[in-house]
């Protein structure tokens, strides 16, 4: 199931690309938009895992250096993915960092790491790192699109003894100022 939100995520993206409209290419700003994907949730316990649908916000800023774009951002994602009877994740955040090169003026490939924070509705929340790689392809002016996968882990969650390690595959879209 992985492998086919992958490969529309791809799919879409180069798609949505020959469609762009004339942009500058110039990536320096601030952005906000959305994104919805799956996520697969798996602990260290048997039978302890889920999978299902992710959305939410995503904001940011980007500095163009020429060929290479570094930037930060925050993403805030809801969901509803029930790991066992009585036991589901409800929403996950990340304070990111990504460095990305630019292989068209208007294509950027890059790498993404950070702080994630993740919630349940009743053995509390925990933060743990992240790390991933995704593409982001201006469209029309101040419209970019792209795809994402990152790789989260939780250890010892909420002091419970319990390692989570989740991934994400989004869809994202956000408008530029």
């Amino acid at each position: 199931m992985t492998g086919k939100i992958v490969l529309a995520s791809v799919i879409a993206t180069f798609a949505a690309g020959s469609a762009m409209a004339q942009s500058s290419g110039n990536w320096t700003g601030f952005y906000g938009g959305l994104q919805f994907g799956y996520a697969n949730i798996d602990t260290n316990i048997s039978g302890v895992n889920g999978d299902g649908a992710i959305g939410g916000i995503i904001l940011g800023y980007d500095y163009d250096l020429g060929d290479w774009v570094v930037g930060a951002g925050f993403d805030y994602d809801w969901t509803g993915i029930e790991l066992t009877p009585g036991v589901e994740v409800e929403d996950v955040w990340r304070i990111k960092a990504r460095a990305g090169y630019k292989v068209t003026s208007q294509g950027l490939l890059y790498g993404i790491g950070g702080f994630a924070e993740a919630g349940t509705d009743n053995l509390g929340s925990d933060d743990g790192w992240f790390i991933g790689a995704g593409y982001e392809q201006i469209v029309a002016p101040n419209i970019s699109v792209g795809g994402e996968i990152l790789y989260h882990e939780f250890n010892d969650f909420d002091s419970t003894g319990i390692d989570v390690d989740a991934t994400t595959v989004q869809l994202r879209a956000a408008y530029r100022f």
